[in-house]
């Protein structure tokens, strides 16, 4: 007995559409195309959900080095002055004090510029 596989094809073929929604042109309307579109786009959020993490460590770092040069230091100094007085605050932290609470981060500042 030969299997018919309308349903199943059809499920999949609509699965992989909706997936395409958003792109242009043949992309959203053609199976073969939208597969082409899908596969590369699950690619590039593979690899971006890594990268993102890469893109953010640099933000921290411009926002802590333009916050530490309001205070006379730069970043290089200010993160060796930070590992010699043991305050151990990742970038993150510091990028977050440095944009909301500034006070807290002179306080910061001043603690590592003793060193």
């Amino acid at each position: 007995m030969r299997v018919k596989r309308s349903v199943t094809a059809r499920n999949r073929h609509k699965k992989i559409l909706k997936m395409a929604k958003g792109m242009q042109h043949n992309r959203t309307r053609s199976f073969r195309l939208a597969k082409q579109g899908v596969i590369r786009a699950l690619q590039y959020a593979y690899r971006d959900r890594r990268n993102r993490k890469r893109d953010l460590r640099g933000l921290w770092i411009t926002r802590i080095n333009a916050a530490v040069r309001e205070h006379g230091m730069s970043y290089s100094v200010f993160m060796s002055k930070l590992k010699a007085a043991n305050i151990e605050l990742d970038r993150k932290s510091l990028a977050e004090l440095a944009a909301t609470e500034p006070a807290a981060f002179k306080a910061i500042v001043d603690l590592a510029a003793k060193q």
